[in-house]
């Protein structure tokens, strides 16, 4: 179907930071499949890993233990402190099934027509649940009547949940992004995520946690939120957890844990082997290799790299990230820059009509920094006639 706007491009084979197409020209891969390749392309350890489950079993349902899943489900929660996990194939799903949660959990609570608080420039997915969830008309036009159950409010913003919380009787979770990364590369302060946590528990709420772009050590930690020192009721994963291999995943702790009983949920491809297999190799790389810390440390080089480049550039508004999740707004849509820099050797991609997103691998080297400044800095500043 025609569903995409795509590039006229096709990239045959992968090595590190670097794709290259069907006529063998390089590119720099500043965008990692949308925040999913982690360890970039054709990772040795990954594809040893990958080779040797193939070769064994891929799939066997959900009808009989998987161990795989069940270490990959141990391994998560002794990094995340959570109690449970639901395995499925991509954030929306994840996302999907944390909503389902949080309106059973309102059900059992004895509120029949439960409520969950979500957030302007959200995105949580495409299915129509995630889709209503989401906080951009754009991709919800004539999709409608979209699912009710839901009330927004503007992102970052305490008062607003307070006035929620003092009126209305039937919320029963709030479901936002450490970081929005659809909504262009927007991050909660501290002290909110805090207060929100807070709120939670005094009103009985699930504090639920979109970490499916954030997560998984892009930000220097392995997920977003830890870094106001809470944990949440509900995590929903995906993208990066599986380095390409699709899968996704929903946490559960607290009051949310033990919600969801044998028959209420399921998934036939979630957490089969092969897809465990790839998300526990990638969570071992990431510490063996110390990618998580490398996240800090190339991000800062480049975003300070990029800031020095377009210094008193007029139309730069904003650089700012956390990590290897990094935005360059400008004061004007930049939809272009997209095909410029793909002319130029360099996949990015612009969110939010203005804000140039880049979410690079976690194996990321320093000359990629230089190459990735070199390029896309000479470019924003031509597109702002500077």
């Amino acid at each position: 179907m025609n569903t995409y706007s795509r590039q006229s491009v096709a990239f045959v084979r992968g090595e590190g930071c670097h794709v290259f197409d069907e006529q063998g020209r390089r590119y720099l891969d500043a965008l990692a499949g949308i925040a999913v390749n982690t360890l970039g392309h054709g990772h040795p350890v990954l594809t040893r890993a990958l080779s040797d489950q193939v070769g064994r079993l891929m799939h066997v349902s959900n009808l009989y233990r998987v161990t795989q899943q069940e270490q990959l489900s141990d391994r998560l929660a002794a990094l995340s402190g959570m109690d449970e996990v639901f395995f499925c194939n991509s954030g929306c799903e994840a996302n999907e099934a944390a909503i389902k949660l949080a309106r059973m959990y309102g059900h059992q609570q004895g509120i029949d027509t439960p409520v969950i608080v979500v957030m302007e420039k959200a995105f949580h997915g495409r299915t129509l649940a995630t889709l209503s969830a989401t906080g951009n008309r754009k991709v919800q036009a004539g999709f409608e009547p979209l699912v009710s159950g839901f009330v927004r409010v503007p992102y970052d913003d305490l008062p607003a949940i307070e006035a929620v919380a003092s009126h209305n009787p039937n919320v029963v979770a709030v479901l936002f992004e450490p970081i929005q990364g659809e909504g262009g590369i927007n991050i909660a302060h501290m002290d909110y995520m805090q207060a929100l946590r807070r709120i939670c528990d005094a009103k009985g709420w699930l504090f639920m946690v979109d970490e499916v772009q954030c997560g998984i050590a892009r930000t220097g930690v392995w997920f977003a939120h830890q870094r106001a020192g809470i944990k949440p009721d509900v995590m929903t994963l995906a993208k990066g957890l599986g380095s390409g291999v699709p899968i996704g995943a929903c946490l559960t702790a607290g009051k949310a844990a033990g919600v969801f009983k044998p028959g209420n949920h399921g998934s036939t491809f979630g957490g089969n082997p092969l897809a465990c297999v790839a998300a526990l190799t990638t969570l071992a790389v990431i510490e063996n290799d110390g990618l998580m810390a490398r996240a800090s440390t190339v991000g800062m080089a480049i975003r300070s790299g990029i800031g020095a480049a377009l210094a008193g550039v007029d139309g730069v508004v904003d650089i700012r990230g956390d990590g290897l999740m990094i935005g360059i707004e400008l004061d004007r849509p930049c939809g272009e820059l997209v095909g410029k820099a793909l002319e130029a050797g360099l996949l990015i991609s612009v969110t939010n009509d203005s804000v140039v997103r880049l979410l690079p691998p976690l194996v990321f080297s320093d000359d990629d920094v230089k190459q990735l400044i070199a390029i896309l800095a000479p470019l924003i500043r031509q597109f702002l006639g500077s």
